[in-house]
């Protein structure tokens, strides 16, 4: 609890720091800025692709997007801090990150809570997130431009076991990032959850240290875990996303015609990358079956059912705002 407390102290004083440094400037200087970009991703990534198209030509006239990926400008986990001391402009962080340090964020962290793509976008641009959204800047100086899809989460493992029920998953190694938020969800679905860096999931999986990942299929695909997993169980625990997080400093001082830009290039970057990713699910299955990979469904109505009675027993659960889990069931 004490570290917690001070990480978030350390956040708000560099935040209102950068404030005060900032107070009394005009935000309608147009000056060119470089948006130093850092997230563990990697370049053929969806995100990344659809950034590069269209974010990065779309602001081209007052900003010069600069990209580092496979998190080597920042360690992954640390990019927000990073954004907060000014020292990073933009990255990709997702609601386990931002649970860390704002714990109702963790309500979208919760196994079978969104049902599609299409779902996770209205519920996005819907009011039930605006609390979030304004807690985000005034704590962490953070503003979340657009929700990018990155598919449905499902099981890559080791070995040749198969999967039906969350008890078949007792002992299993799962790599989940080395968040509280992501190592619960683990252990929700049944397994023996392991925090280990993205960038070393693929060395990990070769050497045995762990026996499976959770990921959407094409993650799976551009970073190559089918190279050395014998098996993709479709659980669909997670409608999975990830936020294009700005620097709130910088927006500031872009002008309102720079800010529409920015976020419509966001925007369409997001819209982009989900149009494609949602064409590609379709066709991954063929050709992780056509890499000798078994592809098969579990019983996931024995999954939704442990892992929701999971959350709502969970200390998660008094962190979510009142009324948020009906208010978001509602949106059709």
């Amino acid at each position: 609890m004490t570290t917690t407390f001070n990480r978030r102290a350390l956040l708000q004083t560099s935040v209102l720091g950068g404030i005060a440094l900032t107070a009394g400037l005009a935000p309608a200087q147009a000056q060119a800025v470089t948006v130093r970009m850092s997230a563990p991703m990697t370049p053929t990534d969806m995100r990344a692709v659809a950034l590069e198209e269209i974010f990065a030509p779309a602001i081209k006239g007052f900003a010069t997007y600069q990209p580092h990926y496979n998190a080597t400008l920042f360690k992954q986990g640390t990019e927000l801090e990073a954004i907060a001391r000014g020292n990073l402009d933009m990255s990709i962080t997702s609601a386990q990150e931002l649970a860390t340090l704002i714990p109702a964020w963790s309500i979208f962290t919760a196994g079978y809570l969104l049902r599609d793509a299409e779902h996770q976008k209205k519920v996005f641009a819907s009011d039930v997130v605006k609390d979030l959204y304004k807690a985000t800047e005034e704590k962490l100086g953070v503003k979340l431009l657009a929700v990018m899809y990155l598919g449905r989460r499902q099981l890559n493992l080791r070995g040749t076991k198969e999967i039906k029920t969350p008890a078949d998953l007792a002992g299993i190694k799962l790599r989940m990032p080395g968040t509280e938020a992501w190592l619960f969800l683990g252990t929700a679905l049944g397994a023996n959850p392991l925090p280990v860096a993205f960038t070393e999931v693929y060395t990990a999986l070769q050497s045995g240290a762990i026996d499976g990942q959770d990921n959407p299929l094409p993650t799976n695909r551009d970073s190559k875990f089918y190279e050395v997993t014998q098996q993709i169980v479709l659980t669909s625990h997670l409608v999975d996303m990830n936020f294009i997080a700005f620097s709130k400093k910088v927006w500031d001082k872009m002008t309102p015609d720079q800010q529409k830009t920015l976020q419509k290039a966001a925007d369409d970057a997001a819209e982009l990358g989900r149009q494609r990713q949602l064409k590609l699910e379709k066709d991954l299955e063929e050709f992780f079956k056509s890499q000798g990979l078994k592809v098969y469904t579990p019983d996931v109505e024995s999954f939704r059912k442990t892992v929701q009675k999971a959350y709502l027993e969970s200390k998660f659960a008094k962190d979510w705002p009142a009324g948020m889990i009906d208010k978001i069931n509602a949106i059709q």
